[in-house]
């Protein structure tokens, strides 16, 4: 149902570039998947989608590193890219308005394999920053918006820390505790251990 690619690549804004290495979430059965945030290698995603379809590339927020591998990704699978639209400046920082995206729309359901994936606009670290929560798998995906040990950084261009906190509190915070958290980056949490945020 769930499976995960972690590729290596770099970050960059506001004039810095970072190494990094970046959770790819595949969801999905045997026959089709949903791809969350195409980072750095389509091929190397490619290669674990293996003989399946891709039915969407879903981007939770648009900084470089989560959708660097989406366009080349959608040109290899024919999947649409779906990315909410306040994230636009970002988007269009790395592919201009040459690559279209899907916009997802806060409370909209995606389904795939019979799972539904349940779509939360959790702006702060990014104005279109989104979490796609599986309540039949208790999992959320988070991005970048919540860590094992925290929130995602703020401080740099279109960033927020009082309203990605409010983000959390608000819209993650309320899932059950023993929720499981895929993030962006790094190892899995639960709700409950970062609940005193």
């Amino acid at each position: 149902m769930i499976d995960r690619v972690i590729t290596s690549g770099t970050f960059s804004l506001d004039g810095g570039t970072w190494e990094v290495d970046n959770n790819v979430w595949l969801v999905g059965d045997a026959r089709s998947v949903i791809v969350i945030d195409a980072a750095h290698s389509a091929e190397k995603i490619a290669e674990r989608v293996g003989g399946r379809s891709v039915t969407a590339i879903v981007c939770t927020h648009a900084h470089n590193d989560h959708i660097n591998a989406a366009a080349p990704l959608a040109e290899l699978t024919g999947a649409p890219i779906m990315l909410h639209p306040a994230d636009q400046v970002l988007w269009e920082m790395h592919y201009g308005d040459a690559v279209p995206y899907t916009p997802l729309e806060d409370g909209a359901s995606l389904k795939i394999g019979g799972i539904e994936l349940r779509v939360i606009h959790t702006p702060g670290h990014a104005p279109g920053a989104v979490c796609l929560h599986a309540p039949e798998l208790g999992v959320v995906f988070t991005g970048d918006t919540l860590f094992s040990g925290g929130p995602g950084a703020t401080g740099r261009s279109f960033s927020s820390k009082e309203t990605l906190l409010e983000s959390i509190r608000t819209r993650l915070l309320s899932l059950p505790a023993e929720t499981v958290v895929h993030t962006g980056h790094g190892d899995s949490t639960t709700i409950g251990a970062e609940s005193s945020l």
